[in-house]
Order: structure tokens, then sequence, then C-alpha cells
């Protein structure tokens, strides 16, 4: 694993940047906002995170620890592939995301090219607790505990029996109609009820 370079730019394009290391020259894809900052000759140190796939191995840099983790949890997310988590991180701030997550507020997400209205409300649900706030929440937001309880009824419908996809998809579906301060038991009922009695088909989802 290739988890940071330290070197000499070479080249610059619309989609990262080259850069020299020990005579090796490594093409990492950043942010457009991060690819702005450098010029050909800037000595930079670049945390990273390599994608390993049976046609190419490709790099993924960021300027902040804080980002790269971002990056990985968003990975971790159904539908998230690199080119789109890279896509969050070139429109919102490390906080925005965190602060998105916390309010369980999918739309932020649903602004980034590639990213559906489903698969934002995965991003939102998936990383529940998992990322740390900002601190600039809104009161009604702030201290609810919902993705935490978001996180919990997930996994008790995993013990259950259904598949993580099928549940984060139920949780997903009826966290709107869950009212502010949803204790689990509320959370998991509206979720039980919205996946009806036909748990061994729908746990193969």
């Amino acid at each position: 694993m290739i988890s940071s370079l330290r070197g000499r730019v070479l080249h610059l394009n619309d989609d990262g940047l080259v850069v020299d290391v020990g005579g090796v020259g490594y093409a990492v894809a950043v942010t457009p906002q991060l690819a702005r900052e450098f010029h050909v000759g800037d000595e930079i140190v670049l945390h990273t995170h390599l994608v390993v796939r049976e046609d190419a191995f490709s790099l993924y840099g960021f300027d902040s620890r804080d980002e790269l983790v971002v990056f990985t949890q968003l990975l971790s997310v159904a539908g998230v592939g690199p080119k789109s988590a890279l896509g969050v991180l070139s429109t919102l701030t490390v906080d925005q995301v965190a602060d998105a997550v916390a309010a369980e507020d999918d739309a932020p997400f649903r602004r980034v090219s590639g990213i559906g209205p489903k698969t934002a409300k995965l991003i939102v649900v998936q990383l529940a607790g998992k990322l740390r706030p900002s601190g600039r929440a809104t009161p009604a937001t702030a201290g609810t505990g919902a993705p935490a309880v978001a996180g919990q009824v997930v996994a008790a419908l995993v013990g259950l029996g259904w598949s993580e996809r099928v549940a984060l998809d139920a949780v997903a579906a009826t966290s709107g109609e869950a009212p502010a301060g949803a204790t689990v038991p509320a959370l998991l009922k509206l979720a039980l009820a919205h996946l009806g009695p036909a748990r061994t088909d729908s746990a193969h989802g």
C-alpha cells in the first residue's frame, strides 16, 4: 500500500498530477481545488490511497489525513467508487460531509455529479457515527444521536437475517418518517413495517 508521497511536481493536468519520487513518476488523482494550489517544480507531500483493480492501479492523493479518512469511508458505501468519492471531496469539505451525515441530510451528496438519490441516502445511513461533525450543526439536529440510532437499526436488521444492502435501503426509506430523536425500537419498527413479512425473499435482495 502506498500511503503517502513526498516529491516534486513534474506535471499537472485535468485529472491530477505526476509526482517525481526518487526518479519515479507517480500519477495521482486529486481534487481540482488541490491541483490549482500546485505548480510544476513544487515540493509536496500527499496522503494517498491506492485502488487496485484488475486493469489498473490508481493513486488518489489528499492534502490532509482527514480528507483521506473521509475518502476511504466513502469507498465503503455501496455504489460509491473512487471517482465518485473524489467528486464528493471536490464539492464538499470534510466538515460539510461530516455535518451532512450527522444531520441525516442527503441533499449535499445529491448535488455531486455521479451520486444519485439512492446512493446519497446510503452515504448518510452507512456513515452514521463514523465521522466527527464540526460542531456547527443546528440546535434541532445537534445531540440527537440519530446517526448512531440508524446504524444500530441497520445492525439489528442484519442480525435478524436481512442483507446489509436491504437493511440500509429500509432505514434510508423510513428515516424520514421517524420523529426527531426517535429511539432504536421506534425506527426498527418502521423499518420492519417497510420490509413486510417476506423476510426470506428480502434477505437475499
